[in-house]
Formats: structure tokens, C-alpha cells, sequence
């Protein structure tokens, strides 16, 4: 079975290198790369890889690569893709772990770690798990000896050939479909983010529409809804900060706003209007860009100003 692969990190030449290894691999198939959150998300809603390699530990991090991608694609897919962990810190692995990667692998990569991940892949999934190896494009203590691409521009376009996609669902040719056959499309609908806060077993499920803002109280924090009850996560704000995204962002030290639910910005006193409430939260200059960020998202809509 073929694997079709994206790589996602900021690091070009940590891309190649990641490239070079994987095209050791017979049935590793590369696909794409993206250097960034928003075209790695692309990406794979576009390409349906079985396979994501992933940076969570950007240098760049306007590039806002973290592991609050693999939440989105929960709203998208019902199959999410395998993914493989790629970044030079040991410390994240705790947290990774909530998330069910495959695999969480250290840079500098070494050939040794892909076969490992390839079969707990083959394993998790019940395949066999003999598969066949290539020539590999560079040896650990050297540099890249043979297939490395002319450019970095080489790794931005999808490869030409079809590739796999996850959904295993056997192609009919046209003669062996029924005349009787009617296909139906579906047409996809959003799934709704649904944040679940458990604690000794209680499990509280949130739809994150439902959210107004979060604030900071400690090591825990407060989740403010919009029919004005607050639920209290033993997570620290930093923590709901990584894993949530648009329309989510953070404005101050202490508070994560949903953008949805402002009424009104004043930059001069330096705050934010929930609406339907009287409720009033501070921006510090700090996260001034993010502010501008949200007016600019505002502007960019159905937008008229007087």
C-alpha cells in the first residue's frame, strides 16, 4: 500500500531533509510541503494524504504551525490522516500525546525512526508489515547525495501522478456499474468544534460556538458562554492557546476572545465589548497586532462603514 505524504515546517531545509529520507521509501509517495498553518491545512483537505509529517515548534511563528491543526482537521474530516510529529524538542511530547499521533520524532531525523514509525503504522492498522526499502538518498553523516530537488519551489506543487486517498472505498470501472445505480453526493457538512472538559470522570461537552471568551485564573481557567454560565477548565490559558484558532485569539495575558462574539473595539481605552452583556475585556499593547487582526478580519466581510 502507498502512503501519500505532506510535509508541514517552516525549515525548508528541514523539509528537504524530511523529503530525502521519506524517498528511501517505496511506499512513501510525496505529495506537497507547506511552510505555514494555513496552507498545510489547504493542503490536506485538498490532497487527502494518508500520511502528514508536522512541525509544532516553528522558529518562524508568524508561520502559526502547532498542534491546534490537528483539531481543525476534526472539523473537516472523519478520517483524519496519520501524523508523525517532526521537531527538535523533547519536552512537547506530553502534550502530544492527548492527541493520538503515530509517532513523535526528534530532528535531526535519522532513516532508523521512519522505518520504526512505518511499522507501528502498518501494525496500528493491522497490514503487513513487510515493505520495501529503497536506496536511501543520503547516509546520517552526510548530506544529501541524490534526489534533492533543484529548488524549493520543486516542493510547493503536488507531484503529477493520482495518489491514494484515505478513503478505501473500491473504484468501479464504468462497465461494472449497475444501470440501476444511482450515486448520491453528500454534500459536506461542518462539524461543529466540541471542547470536552473533563475532571474526575465528569465529562462536560462544549460547542465552541458557545464560547465568549476564556480567562486566566491561575493554573486553571474560566470559560465564559453566551447564556452566562462559566465552566472552569485545570488547563492555564497558554494551554487553550495552543490548541484553538480562528475565531479564537488572544488579546492579554489573561484572556482568549471568540471574534464572534465582540460588539465593539475602543483602541483609545484599549478594550473589548462582548455582546449582550456589559461585559468589557482589556487588550494589552502586546497583543495589539492580534486587535488589528480582528478589525481588519471585520472589515474584510460584509462590511459597511459609517
Amino acid at each position: 500500500m502507498n502512503y501519500p505524504y505532506i510535509i508541514i515546517d517552516d525549515n525548508q531545509e528541514s523539509v528537504l531533509k524530511t523529503k530525502a529520507i521519506a524517498d528511501g521509501f517505496s511506499e512513501l509517495v510525496f505529495v506537497a510541503s507547506a511552510n505555514n498553518y494555513s496552507n498545510g491545512l489547504n493542503l490536506i483537505l485538498e490532497h487527502s494524504p494518508k500520511l502528514i509529517f508536522l512541525e509544532i515548534d516553528p522558529a518562524d511563528k508568524e508561520s502559526n504551525l502547532s498542534l491546534a491543526l490537528i483539531n481543525e482537521l476534526y472539523r473537516y474530516l472523519k478520517v483524519i490522516p496519520k501524523i508523525i510529529i517532526t521537531t527538535s524538542k523533547k519536552d512537547l511530547a506530553f502534550e502530544v500525546i492527548q492527541y493520538e499521533v503515530a509517532d513523535y520524532m526528534i530532528k535531526p531525523l535519522v532513516r532508523i525512526d521512519f522505518i520504526k514509525s512505518i511499522l507501528k503504522i502498518k501494525k496500528a492498522i493491522g497490514e503487513d508489515a513487510v515493505f520495501m526499502v529503497q536506496k536511501p538518498a543520503f547516509n546520517d553523516s552526510q548530506k544529501l547525495i541524490e534526489e534533492q530537488p533543484q529548488s524549493s519551489d520543486d516542493l510547493q506543487e503536488p507531484i503529477a501522478k493520482e495518489t491514494p486517498v484515505l478513503n478505501e472505498t473500491p473504484v468501479l470501472l464504468e462497465e461494472q456499474i449497475p444501470e440501476n445505480f444511482v450515486q448520491q453526493v453528500v454534500p459536506m457538512v461542518e462539524q461543529p468544534l466540541i471542547l470536552c472538559i473533563k475532571s474526575y470522570g465528569d465529562y462536560r461537552y462544549i460547542d465552541a460556538n458557545d464560547i465568549c471568551y476564556f480567562q486566566a485564573d491561575n493554573n486553571s481557567t474560566d470559560i465564559h458562554l453566551n447564556n452566562g454560565e462559566m465552566v472552569t477548565a485545570f488547563k492555564t490559558l497558554k494551554h487553550f492557546e495552543g490548541i484553538l484558532s480562528s475565531p479564537f485569539t488572544r488579546i492579554h495575558n489573561s484572556y482568549i476572545v471568540n471574534r464572534n462574539y465582540i460588539s465593539r473595539i475602543h483602541t483609545g481605552n484599549a478594550v473589548c465589548y462582548i455582546k449582550n452583556t456589559t461585559t468589557k475585556i482589556p487588550f494589552s499593547k502586546s497583543y495589539k497586532e492580534n486587535i488589528d487582526g480582528i478589525i481588519t478580519d471585520f472589515a474584510n466581510g460584509n462590511y459597511l462603514e459609517i
